[in-house]
């Protein structure tokens, strides 16, 4: 009992990551209409830069750990926001009219230039970092074996559960909000009833690129190590665990997100563990094979762009 209590706490840890990954894709999908195959890359991005700070920050003498993690939070942040800007402006803007496979080729390539990037900078090797946040709470049993929550997972649910709950009011409950429903669902009408489309898709990509720095925020407190390639997995089982939910749903990426992470830790455990990649992609597979809209998605009408619709 208490083994499958370990795993339950590992996997949600695990599923904090995809579910805010996952939310980033849903939200470019939403906007653009298009799959953005170098967001495991931002992650990747935002996870270096909160490194860079933590290493920074313990050669400058800060001893202060909240301060230590906000400030590389932010930094993380900053820096993903920005990538998710330029990426919308030297990508997709000049993209809209392309039909067909143009804007995807285009992000495997953005995705494979971030890395090599990335690699000739920081080196092919691994960062690591000490452990920041150390402790936690013990659960024993009657048998040798003892769950642990650390503190550190507890802050990364926490931290996930603040921020899916404050992006839900910003979709749901502000002008924003409005504006990138509408921006979404009918671009061509929004432009005409005087909505910024360009500026509201602008900031969806920030906002994308936000969600990604959080994920790799949580991967480097959680692990302590960050690599260039480590976002190219990551991000295809985010976008798994976004077609699960549903790939229009905020709400379905978010309980897919949550299920690849249970599911994922819990092959681990208990069946081989060089099968658990086979194990996700096969579930992609059955998914858009069984269920192509997902838990929570929602069949969409295609759209037929004419030569007037608003440019995103």
């Amino acid at each position: 009992m208490l083994y499958a209590l370990q795993q339950a706490f590992n996997g949600v840890t695990v599923g904090c990551s995809y579910a805010l990954l996952a939310m980033g894709f849903t939200l470019i999908m939403g906007v653009v209409n298009q799959i953005n195959l170098a967001h495991g890359e931002i992650l990747m991005i935002g996870a270096f830069c909160a490194t860079i700070a933590f290493l920074l920050l313990e050669m400058l003498g800060v001893e202060s750990l909240a301060l230590v993690l906000i400030i590389a939070l932010a930094a993380s942040i900053v820096s993903t926001a920005a990538y998710g800007l330029t990426l919308h402006r030297l990508v997709f803007r000049p993209l809209t009219y392309r039909h067909g496979f143009a804007p995807l080729i285009a992000t495997i390539g953005v995705a494979i230039f971030l890395q090599e990037f990335v690699r000739l900078v920081q080196t092919s090797g691994n960062l690591w970092i000490q452990p920041l946040i150390r402790g936690g709470f013990e659960f024993t049993g009657e048998g040798s074996f003892s769950a642990f929550l650390s503190y550190a997972q507890i802050a990364i649910i926490l931290l996930t559960a603040v921020i899916l709950g404050f992006h839900w009011l910003l979709v749901a409950r502000t002008k924003f909000g409005r504006a990138q429903r509408a921006a979404a669902q009918d671009p061509r009408m929004a432009a005409l009833l005087g909505l910024d489309v360009r500026r509201t898709v602008a900031v969806t990509f920030a906002i994308a690129g936000a969600l990604a720095a959080v994920a790799g925020f949580a991967i480097t407190v959680r692990y302590g190590v960050v690599n260039f390639y480590m976002g190219f997995l990551l991000g295809l089982k985010a976008f798994t665990a976004a077609v699960l939910g549903g790939i229009g749903s905020l709400a379905g990426a978010a309980i897919g997100g949550m299920a690849l992470g249970l599911i994922e830790t819990a092959w681990s455990a208990y069946f081989p563990l060089e099968y658990r990649d086979v194990m996700t992609f096969g579930i992609l597979i059955a998914v858009l094979v069984l269920l192509p809209d997902g838990l929570l998605g929602k069949p969409v009408p295609e759209q037929i762009t004419g030569v007037g619709a608003a440019r995103r």
